[in-house]
């Protein structure tokens, strides 16, 4: 495996710190859908979510599969290591 860059895992906890949050902010929801400041933290935290991934992805490849992320030429999928590899 290459060697990996500090702001690499930098970066990546800022993408997984803000996952955590939208996941907890979906299930609040769930049950408090008419909470409008909820609502707003939510797309907030989504809008940071899709700065930080193409920052990442601009820098380090891509994130996910299955077409929620692009690819560079050449075909960049098997650059490791892999978000979920570290």
């Amino acid at each position: 495996m290459k060697q990996v860059p500090k702001e690499y895992y930098e970066l990546l906890e800022q993408i997984q710190t803000v996952d955590f949050a939208l996941v907890e902010l979906t299930l609040y929801l769930d049950t408090h859908p008419a909470d409008y400041q909820a609502i707003q933290q939510f797309n907030q935290l989504a809008q940071r979510r899709k700065h930080l991934k193409k920052q990442f992805e601009s820098a380090y490849g891509p994130l996910q599969q299955f077409g929620n992320s692009y690819s560079n030429y050449p075909w960049n999928w098997d650059d490791a290591p892999w978000p979920w590899q570290i």
